[in-house]
């Protein structure tokens, strides 16, 4: 199972690595659950922050260099049988399930998101530190290329054309009908993808929903479509990773992300719907 239970994890917390996961390392200062390492979406989970990053190459949050992400990992004391737990503020979607997906790509099996996040934390009765753990430092994680499936803006187009394929967009209806775009300078979506929201993986209590209540959501919007025949994008390949780990808990794996997403596309020459229509 891709997710933990904060019950679960408060009787387990010290046999477990986690990763804080949330965007603003000011966050992770102020307080942070014991033993918990910051997991910088800028700097560790992608190549944001890079000097040659270009949102036109890989978008917003394009996955950094195979080795440099495997020495993160043994500097954050993960080895291959270290069972590892990612959590953030927001139901898994800035950024553990980003940070979920790069495990399981790298082949790292014992990995799973805090379900519910740093509020279920609490509620279980978890309390915050600011100390910062210290690492013994291990070597780099073994690791010779991502083992989950990813395609480029090429086989996006191919994908989007092929009527026994799918795309899916996780961002909200709003920014995929090109409605209050704040991220990215282009309104709209890729032509023909279809909409499934991220936070509609979650119930009104900020954890997600049922194996089958999952299962069949995305069942409806595969519309017969295998997993392994699906591509996901979001803005920046991170709330798309929220969508796979839903599909994962769901027992329907196989389903490819599309890391450079609209932040890329966007910024692009290939076609593009907007709020009123196809441009160029």
């Amino acid at each position: 199972m891709p997710l933990i239970s904060a019950s679960d994890l408060r009787d387990r917390l010290a046999s477990i690595r986690l990763l804080d996961a949330r965007q603003d390392p000011a966050d992770y200062a102020a307080g942070h659950l014991p033993g918990a390492f910051h997991a910088d979406l800028n700097r560790q989970l992608s190549a944001a922050s890079d000097l040659d990053h270009d949102p036109a190459r890989g978008g917003r949050h394009p996955l950094p260099p195979l080795a440099r992400f495997a020495a993160q990992l043994g500097a954050w004391d993960i080895g291959p049988d270290t069972e590892v737990v990612a959590y953030d503020a927001a139901g898994g979607s800035n950024a553990s399930a980003r940070l979920w997906w790069m495990l399981r790509a790298l082949g790292h099996e014992r990995v799973a998101v805090l379900d519910g996040g740093l509020p279920a934390a609490l509620e279980a009765g978890l309390t915050l530190t600011v100390d910062i753990p210290t690492a013994s430092t291990l070597p780099p994680h073994p690791a010779d290329r991502w083992r989950l499936p990813l395609v480029d803006a090429e086989a996006v187009e191919a994908i989007r054309r092929d009527p026994a394929r799918k795309l899916m967009d996780a961002r909200s209806p709003e920014r995929w009908r090109g409605e209050n775009e704040t991220l990215d300078p282009v309104p709209g979506h890729i032509p023909g993808s279809v909409n499934l929201y991220w936070a509609d993986n979650l119930g009104p209590d900020g954890r997600f929903k049922s194996p089958e209540a999952l299962r069949a959501q995305y069942e409806a919007a595969l519309g017969g479509v295998s997993p392994d025949r699906l591509a996901i994008h979001c803005g920046s390949g991170v709330t798309a990773c929220h969508n796979l780990l839903a599909m994962a808990v769901a027992g329907l794996p196989g389903a490819a992300l599309y890391v450079g997403s609209w932040s890329e596309w966007c910024r692009s020459s290939r076609e593009k719907s907007g709020p009123t229509k196809d441009t160029k």
